[in-house]
């Protein structure tokens, strides 16, 4: 059964290491017939979260601020799973990624518990450190959010070793990607 994956790329380099891995995945998803939607979030007018509480009373709108988070959200909401994407910046996701992210926060205020929708989730990063101890921090955060959200993770890819726009070029993470998103 094909599925609907959102990915939301965080990287400001619109064809950087992160986009190359997003294009690995998105060949093996659509591969095997799902259908892939990708957010380019540093060309977008999203603002950060205000913190409001006073989100969650349009569905189709879920959030007081009107930007660019008005094209995510309808994809966000008929999204099996989510890819998150992005370049690592000090042990964590971009501020493009966080910004936006943080913003789905007005989906859960639609939910008189604040229960966030069911997902699956996928984290796909570039980053200039190769090793455990430079991908540990990022992805325990990554582990607790999932938990949090009670979302189930259906995998993560970190290609060390990246830094100048092309390095992914003959990356192993790429066949990785690749498969990741065929085996879907």
């Amino acid at each position: 059964m094909a599925k609907k994956i959102v990915i939301l790329n965080g990287s400001p380099r619109i064809n950087g290491n992160t986009k190359g891995l997003i294009d690995a995945f998105t060949q093996g998803a659509k591969a095997k017939g799902h259908d892939v939607v990708c957010f380019n979030l540093g060309q977008m007018n999203i603002h950060g979260c205000l913190g409001c509480f006073g989100g969650g009373k349009d569905k189709n709108s879920p959030c007081v601020q009107k930007d660019d988070m008005l094209k995510i959200y309808p994809e966000y909401a008929q999204a099996d799973i989510v890819v998150l994407a992005s370049p690592m910046y000090y042990w964590g996701f971009s501020g493009q990624l966080k910004c936006a992210f943080d913003r789905l926060f007005a989906v859960a205020e639609c939910d008189e518990n604040y229960e966030n929708p069911q997902k699956d989730c996928i984290l796909l990063m570039a980053s200039e450190g190769n090793g455990d101890d430079n991908s540990k921090p990022v992805i325990d955060y990554y582990e607790a959010l999932l938990k949090h959200m009670n979302w189930k993770n259906l995998g993560y890819i970190i290609a060390g070793g990246v830094l100048k726009v092309g390095d992914i070029k003959g990356h192993s993470a790429l066949n990785e990607a690749i498969k990741l998103g065929s085996s879907l």
